[in-house]
């Protein structure tokens, strides 16, 4: 697998930041051209109208520009950055737009664009992946801390504390009050590690988001570390038993059956 190389505005081949793959980038330069419709804002169709108009008119379509029509309309829906060739007319009303840099990958295709030296679109993640045992609305907390991280590590911190009081709730605590979930969970033979970074997390988010002794308004490399805190928790609180229960489970079902009377007898209170 090859290494990730971050985009850099003086590269041609970086990890995209739509599909990840390291592969070549091309550089564009901009060009506007000022809005002069009646309403002198964007044009933002919308398909289904698109889609409606050419069918009455199809018997009028005799060179295809119809399907043109709906394609252009469906990746305008999309939201995302593509081109389109501009006729002789257009080309001569257009301005030379400095500093804003469209640059396309090589494997998907899609445009990322940036401003000066900085990528601002796709919005950059960063911090660790989410782990795989992370339940799927704590992990939709985890990927935007992740692309907040790098213009706001207290919100990152934030949401971070926000991921763990979800996970709490995940393995059966109330999920009201972290630090009583986080004791509740110690009384029920918490690992230590675990629960230091439950409390590492908890703090340093209680930390961003109220007046205290740390500041994270450009500490980004203490919020960067939550995510790894958060990963190894659910790795831990999580993953850790499915594997442990999946390995059970393939013993023979009168194995179990006598492992299960056994503790049944072990956990009965004397006569």
């Amino acid at each position: 697998m090859a290494a990730e190389t971050s985009p850099s505005i003086s590269e041609t081949a970086f990890s995209c930041p739509h599909c990840g793959a390291l592969t070549t980038q091309t550089w564009f330069s901009c060009f506007v051209k000022r809005i002069d419709t009646d309403t002198r804002v964007p044009l933002l169709p919308d398909p289904e109208k698109v889609r409606t108009y050419v069918a009455e008119h199809s018997s009028r379509d005799e060179d295809g520009e119809g399907k043109k029509v709906i394609s252009w309309a469906d990746q305008m829906e999309n939201g995302l950055p593509f081109t389109e060739a501009a006729s002789s007319h257009e080309l001569h009303s257009m301005a030379h737009l400095h500093n804003v840099f469209p640059c396309q990958c090589f494997n998907c295709k899609k445009f990322s664009l940036w401003v000066h030296d900085r990528p601002v679109f796709p919005q950059a993640r960063l911090g660790a992946e989410p782990s795989q045992y992370l339940p799927e609305d704590v992990r939709r907390d985890f990927d935007e801390a992740r692309s907040v991280l790098g213009i706001s590590p207290r919100s990152a911190a934030a949401l971070l504390r926000l991921a763990i009081q979800k996970l709490c709730t995940a393995v059966g605590e109330k999920g009201k009050n972290i630090d009583a979930d986080i004791a509740s969970l110690v009384k029920k033979g918490l690992d230590t590690e675990v629960q230091i970074a439950l409390d590492s997390v908890r703090v340093i988010g209680n930390e961003a988001v109220h007046p205290g002794q740390m500041d994270l308004h450009d500490d980004t490399a203490t919020a960067a570390e939550l995510f790894d805190l958060v990963n190894f928790i659910a790795d831990q609180l999580i993953g850790r038993p499915q594997k442990l229960r999946a390995i059970y489970e393939k013993l023979p079902e009168e194995k179990r059956a006598a492992i299960d009377a056994r503790n049944a007898k072990a956990l009965a209170p004397p006569p």
